[in-house]
């Protein structure tokens, strides 16, 4: 299938897994257990930068200093910060669900720490004499695997808003929830695109499918798909809805403290590492650096590593500028634009992408012939619109006269809804017959007083 994609099939070395790219036949024990512990070690390092960058670039883009007493640039303040979450006094609500309520937090921790497993941040390098792959593992549906775990992390949400019993984080609950409903469709259906082209769902294959082209050029609109969802599933700004001050107090976290407070914290900022580093991963070309040759050194040993984190943090930016460039939209625009824009891009994408690789596969059409037919008939979808005459709104019947609402009908006091007009108040007739009443007074027989007649007279 590879081959009728236009895609070259990685070699695969002996004892290798079918569809993987990657090789792990050589990997023993302590390999293993030495990638996982450098892992962990990266993502909770990770966070502590995280927190320092955000807090700087957002002082930057508003003009303040931003963190710089503790240790040299403020670096040291996100460890302060961690500290102060370590001693401060743990709090738990008496009428909560103890054992769900201890529980959330964890769940949603740990199901963030499994998606880097299968991440690629390089090719093979030599591990004290062991050549392995910069991988934890691979499988031919590892894709499916991230997805899943960013549907389960979820569940922390929903239980620590649920197990509070308290009314602001269940509603930050049960807001999470339709949240991840809706955009983790977008999110799922902006990757079926990158299968199609890559042929594979192994995250390994799909950096080996992009050493002639990155995807997010020739899937622009899943990319942007992508981009959008990948800020709605993490509940960053402008999309935080579970969590919205201004609404919810602190929405599902409105009940934690201490350390129970700092996991879902921590969950966030790695749920951000996790969504960089696949977008790097399927639509950036991985680990491979831009512009070089495959043969080139820069793309070979631990260089890569470099390519890798370097794309990872220019995603990490656009989290904090979107961050401190937009605000927070309300709930009916947050749902609209899940279910009535991305889903539906998403699905019309899917399906020209099938529909060209299907022309590909029967008709043995070049690329770039179908791109540019595509292209044409894109540019001449837009000469059309320009030439349709726009359709002038009809003139709209006359409406009846409202009749007036009486508030106190009820004995309480109650707003007007749509189409119902408050009756004139009495204080505003009193004040415009008493203006009228100056006004008939002031005037001359000879007419208005001007200005200089009054000062004189």
């Amino acid at each position: 299938m590879s081959r009728v994609l236009g895609v070259l099939p990685a070699a695969v070395g002996d004892g290798a897994q079918a569809g993987v790219a990657a090789d792990f036949s050589q990997d023993v024990f302590w390999v293993w257990l030495l990638k996982a512990v450098a892992i962990i070690v990266f993502l909770l390092t990770s966070v502590l930068i995280a927190i320092w960058f955000e807090r700087k670039v957002v002082a930057r883009m508003q003009v303040r200093p931003g963190p710089n007493v503790h240790g040299p640039f403020g670096l040291l303040q996100s460890l302060a910060d961690a500290m102060k979450l370590l001693v401060k006094e743990d709090v738990t609500v008496k009428a909560a669900d103890k054992l769900v309520y201890i529980v959330a937090p964890m769940i949603a921790v740990f199901c963030s720490l499994l998606v880097y497993a299968v991440i690629p941040f390089g090719p093979e390098v030599s591990i004290f004499g062991v050549v392995t792959p910069l991988q934890l593992t691979d499988f031919p549906v590892a894709t499916l695997y991230i997805l899943a775990c960013a549907s389960v992390g979820v569940y922390g949400i929903v239980l620590g808003g649920w197990s509070s019993n308290s009314t602001y984080p269940l509603l930050g609950g049960v807001r999470s929830t339709a949240q991840v409903i809706s955009y983790e469709l977008a999110m799922g259906l902006s990757l079926v695109s990158v299968f199609l082209m890559a042929g594979s769902m192994s995250t390994s294959q799909i950096v080996d499918s992009q050493t002639q082209v990155w995807w997010f050029l020739p899937l622009l609109p899943a990319f942007v798909i992508y981009l959008v969802s990948m800020v709605g599933e993490t509940n960053r700004l402008p999309f935080d809805l579970p969590e919205a001050e201004g609404e919810l107090v602190s929405g599902y976290m409105t009940e934690y403290s201490s350390m129970k407070f700092a996991w879902f914290f921590l969950a966030e900022y790695i749920n951000m590492l996790n969504v960089s580093a696949v977008a790097t991963t399927l639509f950036l070309g991985g680990w491979r650096a831009p512009f070089l040759p495959a043969d080139s050194f820069l793309q070979q040993g631990w260089w890569p590593v470099l390519w890798f984190l370097a794309k990872v943090w220019f995603f990490m930016f656009l989290f904090v500028w979107i961050r401190g460039s937009v605000l927070r939209f309300r709930y009916d625009q947050f749902m609209k634009i899940g279910w009535k824009v991305l889903i539906p891009a998403a699905l019309v994408w899917v399906v020209a992408v099938a529909l060209v690789q299907a022309v590909r596969r029967l008709w043995d059409v070049d690329l770039r012939t179908t791109l540019f037919v595509l292209a044409g008939l894109v540019v001449v979808g837009l000469v059309v619109s320009f030439l349709v005459p726009e359709k002038k709104p009809e003139p709209e019947a006359a409406r009846a006269e409202p009749e007036p609402f009486d508030p106190f009908a009820n004995g309480y006091p109650v707003p007007p809804l749509p189409g119902q007009v408050l009756p004139p108040s009495p204080r505003a007739q009193r004040r415009l017959a008493a203006g009228a009443t100056d006004a008939g007074t002031s005037e001359s027989p000879s007419g208005p007083e001007t200005p200089l007649e009054v000062r004189g007279g």
